[in-house]
């Protein structure tokens, strides 16, 4: 316990201070983002804003996390740095459509199927590695079984699980990617989703069959279910950190860089600690927000133009209908935290009623 809070602390002050740091750095060098002629009209004033922040808060998380295991003593695990190379992997491919943006100064960015490879070759790679690394339990940080609220019996094999991964790190990152219009709103979200992963992560170490006496079918066949909630806690800090800076009016904007990094992080926790499908209800917003935008695609072109929002991704809709947008994003952060408490709800459950 000692290290979540470490971690969580280094991180939450490593982000406060240094993205003040980053901020000046940034304008300095005219680092700003570009903001698309389609959007609203009132996010014409965020034009210059420095981009790339998320940067900060990886190192923030990353710091957070190296210093808690120094600090202790204690061994840094394979799940947590698989995860973490997840992370950079896909904070880099953010990093360069941004960096394309601001020395193009325009909005196109790294052509799509380009960056939809590199989610995938990444994600391939990360559940590759994660079928490896077997402990003294044979446990690997992934399972080769289905997981929903927990490990499943049902069997899929390395071939579909890497696949399963796949489309979980694509989903989660660009789920997260569209939610980032908004001051504030991505990041608020996954602190929440984070701090869920924290919970889980103690529990499932609490009644892991590695460590008490259980029935097999009464505790968590989890590798390194602590140290991933202490890798979540550096996640949930360094995003907090962010966030004061990152609230309406934002000084930084966390940019795919940021973006594609916490969807992947979101990601890997799901699928270490074993609770793949509860990816959705923790995190619900970023599953409507995505799904607006598939609606609002598929229905324009089945309807020949017409549309069911005014404005897609969903949270630009509520804009143009009149809504504030601190307004927009207190309320969707509303809908993060019950859908966050609904997935931690059915986790809960599902032990109880076993």
């Amino acid at each position: 316990m000692r290290q979540i809070l470490i971690a969580g602390a280094v991180a939450l002050a490593f982000a406060l201070f240094g993205t003040k740091g980053l901020i000046r750095i940034l304008a300095s060098r005219g680092y700003g983002q570009i903001i698309r002629d389609d959007g609203p009209s009132t996010h014409k004033t965020k034009h210059g804003t420095p981009t790339m922040g998320g940067v900060i808060f990886i190192v923030a998380a990353i710091v957070g996390y190296v210093v808690a295991h120094l600090v202790t003593g204690n061994g840094m695990t394979v799940s947590a740095i698989l995860v973490i190379g997840l992370v950079i992997g896909l904070g880099c491919v953010g990093f360069l459509d941004d960096w394309l943006k601001v020395s193009r100064q325009n909005s196109s960015g790294l052509k799509g199927r380009y960056k939809l490879l590199a989610q995938a070759v990444l994600a391939g790679v990360f559940g590759y590695l994660g079928l490896q690394f077997a402990d003294s339990n044979q446990l690997t940080p992934i399972s080769s079984y289905l997981s929903g609220v927990r490990e499943t019996t049902i069997f899929l094999g390395s071939a579909l699980v890497i696949i399963f991964v796949i489309v979980m790190v694509m989903s989660a990152s660009n789920g997260v990617n569209l939610t980032d219009g908004l001051d504030g709103l991505a990041t608020g979200a996954t602190i929440m989703t984070f701090l869920a992963f924290v919970l889980i992560g103690v529990w499932e170490f609490g009644q892991s069959c590695a460590i008490g006496v259980f029935v097999p079918t009464n505790c968590y066949q989890v590798r390194d279910p602590l140290d991933l909630a202490v890798l979540a806690a550096a996640f949930a800090g360094g995003c907090t950190g962010f966030l004061w800076w990152n609230t309406a009016p934002a000084k930084i904007i966390m940019g795919d860089t940021g973006s594609l990094a916490l969807g992947a992080a979101i990601a890997g926790f799901a699928t270490t600690l074993r609770v793949e499908l509860l990816l959705i209800p923790l995190g619900g917003l970023f599953v409507i927000v995505t799904m607006s935008v598939v609606i609002q695609t598929l229905y324009f072109k089945i309807s020949g133009g017409k549309r069911v929002f005014r404005m897609a991704p969903l949270h630009h809709h509520f804009e143009l209908k009149g809504w504030a947008e601190i307004t927009v994003v207190i309320r969707f952060w509303i809908i993060a935290g019950l859908s966050v408490a609904g997935g931690l709800g059915l986790f809960y459950a599902q032990w109880v009623v076993k």
